[in-house]
């Protein structure tokens, strides 16, 4: 593997910091198929993305986990935005990146991610026809889970207040003040409505996978940016890309999982569901993860062959 640093196309201003893993026995002379993996909102690299993207080495790919534009090592102002435009146009980057490299096969270039990287990443696989097949686990429509609450149950029009929370946000910070902030998950355990979401607590601010660079909140102002957003939008005319879909049966975001699957326009797509697993268990629970990989490898081995 190696830590590599990189002009954001779509911003040049703008230094993205990622690894990328290779496969055994790799060979600078020959070509592979690359798989570009997405983090969740919150995360950085080095966590569930960085674990996906070596156990994807592992099977033949080379794999490259990066983190977004304002988040992790990645550069941009103000810190921690989660923007989902740029968030989207991040994939891209990302794979504008990998067609610089010779032993990347730009024919054989798939992507996957995991909660809002999901979203994110089938956003991008919309928009960029280059990305020749798409991954979600446990994925997260970051701008339906905002509108419409964890487990779907809240009206768009009663999101209209965060809308207006994000514009107020925006005018403090013009004005010259600290960026207000906003959690992605919750910062505190016993902030945690459900036991999926103080997993998600735990995740971020404990010695399960908690990292110095994801402190687990965005900026306040980015929350205007993402009421409105629609990761799958269109995706019942341009998701035509071969997709596998992976959730867990006891996950309260499966609904978005269904949602995805339900609007691609994918002739060839599959969902997999791991029984037993929350949202949680997909991000470092050991035998979910060797199952999610265990139907993603041959998937994107079937679908990146250049065949």
């Amino acid at each position: 593997m190696d830590k590599i640093s990189f002009k954001n196309s779509n911003n040049p201003t703008i230094d993205m910091s990622a690894v990328i893993n290779y496969p055994e026995g790799f060979d600078t002379s020959k070509t592979y198929p690359a798989v570009i993996v997405s983090h969740p909102g919150g995360g950085v690299k080095e966590q569930t993305a960085g674990t996906y993207a070596r156990k994807l080495a592992e099977e033949g790919f080379v794999t490259i986990a990066y983190d977004r534009s304002y988040q992790g090592e990645s550069g941009g102002m103000p810190r921690q935005t989660e923007n989902p435009s740029v968030s989207t146009e991040d994939v891209s980057a990302v794979l504008d990146h990998l067609t610089t490299l010779d032993f990347v096969d730009n024919n054989r270039i798939g992507a996957m991610g995991i909660c809002a990287g999901a979203g994110y990443t089938a956003n991008a696989a919309i928009n960029d026809p280059r990305i020749k097949a798409v991954g979600t686990v446990s994925a997260v429509n970051i701008g339906q889970m905002f509108r419409n609450g964890w487990d779907g149950s809240v009206e768009d029009a009663d999101a209209a207040p965060m809308i207006e929370k994000g514009a107020e946000a925006r005018t403090a910070d013009a004005r010259g003040g600290d960026p207000a902030q906003f959690p992605l998950a919750p910062m505190k355990e016993e902030d945690a409505p459900n036991e999926e979401l103080r997993q998600a607590w735990e995740y971020y601010h404990t010695p399960r996978a908690e990292h110095p660079t994801a402190p687990g909140y965005m900026t306040a102002r980015s929350l205007d940016q993402i009421i409105p957003y629609d990761a799958y939008s269109k995706a019942e005319a341009f998701l035509t890309q071969p997709l596998q879909v992976i959730a867990g049966s006891e996950a309260g975001s499966k609904w978005m999982s269904d949602d995805l699957f339900e609007r691609a326009a994918s002739k060839d797509k599959k969902f997999h569901v791991v029984e037993g697993a929350n949202h949680m268990d997909m991000y470092d629970g050991e035998k979910e993860i060797a199952e999610a990989v265990g139907v993603l490898a041959p998937f994107f081995e079937k679908n990146l062959s250049g065949k």
